[in-house]
């Protein structure tokens, strides 16, 4: 009886083992390759994005990501590319000329009246980055002035001409520039649900 429970237990202890083998071997299984797959767009033209009706040119919306996520800017027209153009004015809180996904964005109740001309000249051709032509190894990581040459004349001259049309009107409505300038944040205990914008 002893001698068969004996041979039982090193059959079990041996079954045990292999299938720990075979789990390890499960667990430590890598890729064959290191190489990274690309992501491939199967469908080449993209949705075009849905703007909600109750956006009109002189809203202020708030942008919801970012770098100047929390800011409230003015919402100038839609672009080709579906996206949204807005702005600051730049001298009010710092946001220039921008391109933004309408579903960042968080529509007001509060307008100002804007010509529908204003920015009718930019296109998304407008926002193309600009490259610059660092060679000397001394160069590597530019400087302050290098980075500068990014914001070229004709952007200058594009925001300067826009936010003069644009400030104007602000400057009309009692205490929008105040307005424009505070960042839209939420403190604790705030129900944006029963929120009105």
């Amino acid at each position: 009886m002893a001698k068969g429970n004996l041979a039982k237990r090193k059959e079990s202890r041996k079954k045990n083992a292999e299938e720990n083998k075979n789990l390890k071997l499960k667990k430590n299984w890598y890729p064959v390759s290191d190489m990274k797959a690309h992501f491939k767009r199967k469908c080449k033209i993209p949705k075009k994005t849905h703007i909600s009706a109750e956006l009109t040119p002189g809203q202020v919306v708030i942008l919801l990501s970012g770098r100047f996520r929390g800011r409230r800017v003015i919402y100038l027209k839609k672009l080709e590319s579906g996206l949204l153009l807005v702005t600051g004015p730049y001298k009010y809180n710092g946001v220039p000329l921008k391109r933004v996904n309408a579903a960042y964005v968080l529509p007001t109740n509060t307008k100002i009246k804007i010509d529908g001309k204003i920015g009718e000249s930019i296109k998304d051709d407008f926002f193309k980055k600009v490259t610059l032509d660092i060679k000397k190894e001394e160069d590597f990581i530019p400087k302050d002035d290098a980075k500068r040459g990014r914001i070229t004349e004709e952007r200058k001259k594009a925001q300067n001409d826009v936010d003069t049309k644009v400030k104007a009107e602000v400057d009309k409505v009692p205490m929008m520039k105040e307005y424009l300038r505070n960042r839209f944040a939420l403190k604790s205990g705030d129900k944006p649900h029963l929120m009105k914008f």
